[in-house]
């Protein structure tokens, strides 16, 4: 039987050319990768070409059908690539072109058990250990369920909300960390820079709750569809407005908008956060698949 084959290319749209059937047969797990090839699509077409040493990954079987796909696009340190399920033929046979090429990777995110996989060639030919970043899970709205009514509203954010959200985006997974028990800051990310925020607020995705007197007590945002699917996220409310329901009501009304665009809903959450997931399953969010981020240490 001959091994999958990879086929590397550093435009996004020519990787979604290749791909997009493929990513829109199953298009909640792959949602993460459409949705930044979508975006860096976008950007590029706005005169943001993506970096250089971006590479976007086509899997494929001998008969030359896509069984697998991938990127590594991500802005932050050590820019982590971002599998989807491949065969392990294909997954080992990345972490090879890796060594062989003596591209560094020092983490690997994605759908399991690839990543894990992977990760394991790659710690095998340079060394080292894997660990468990955090845990993902990848849910879709099922049948949504109302939340106990909250005051206040949903409001869409405006360009003058620019300076808010990105202060939000940023605190979020900071205090994810310590909600799922892990050191504030060890999970690797980057907020948006402030043109992609801008772009988000004015293609409306990006709402705040906002109480009695007005006040913005909570965000949610949301990615435009890729292939009938918007990603729900970030979902951040401060620490000291937290309990008191804003998460469920926005995130309920934001799903119900998304739907009645027509688009199916997901969202991920953090394995370790109980409370998140226990909030998520009570509006109608289902288990689809597991997901990891996964690091090598020395």
């Amino acid at each position: 039987m001959s091994e999958p084959t990879l086929h590397f290319c550093t435009d996004p749209g020519e990787f979604l050319a290749a791909a997009g059937a493929y990513l829109a047969a199953n298009p909640v797990v792959g949602t993460v990768v459409a949705t930044l090839a979508h975006r860096m699509v976008a950007r590029r077409a706005d005169g943001f070409p993506p970096p250089d040493d971006d590479w976007w990954l086509v899997v494929r079987d001998a008969s030359g059908a896509v069984v697998g796909a991938g990127m590594r696009a991500a802005p932050f340190a050590p820019r982590p690539p971002f599998l989807l399920p491949m065969p392990d033929e294909a997954a080992v046979a990345l972490a090879r072109v890796w060594h062989e090429r003596g591209e560094e990777v020092r983490a690997v995110n994605g759908a399991l058990p690839t990543v894990r996989r992977c990760a394991a060639e790659v710690t095998r030919l340079g060394g080292g250990r894997v660990e468990v970043a955090q845990h993902t899970r990848l849910h879709e709205l099922g049948d949504l369920v109302q939340p106990a009514r909250v005051p206040g509203a949903l409001r869409v954010a405006t360009d003058e909300d620019v300076d808010l959200t990105a202060e939000w985006f940023d605190a979020f997974m900071a205090d994810a960390d310590e909600q799922a028990g892990r050191p504030r800051g060890v999970s690797a990310h980057e907020t948006p820079d402030r043109a992609e925020l801008l772009r988000r607020i004015r293609g409306g995705r990006v709402w705040f709750w906002t109480d009695e007197a007005g006040r913005r007590v909570h965000l949610t945002a949301a990615n435009p569809p890729s292939f009938g699917v918007a990603r729900i996220g970030p979902v951040y409310t401060p620490p000291e407005q937290r309990g008191r329901g804003w998460a469920s009501n926005a995130v309920a009304e934001v799903s119900r908008l998304l739907r009645a665009e027509g688009a199916r809903v997901c969202l991920f959450t953090d394995q370790a956060n109980p409370t998140s997931n226990r909030i998520y399953a009570n509006l109608g969010y289902r288990p689809v698949v597991d997901m990891a981020n996964l690091v090598v240490v020395p």
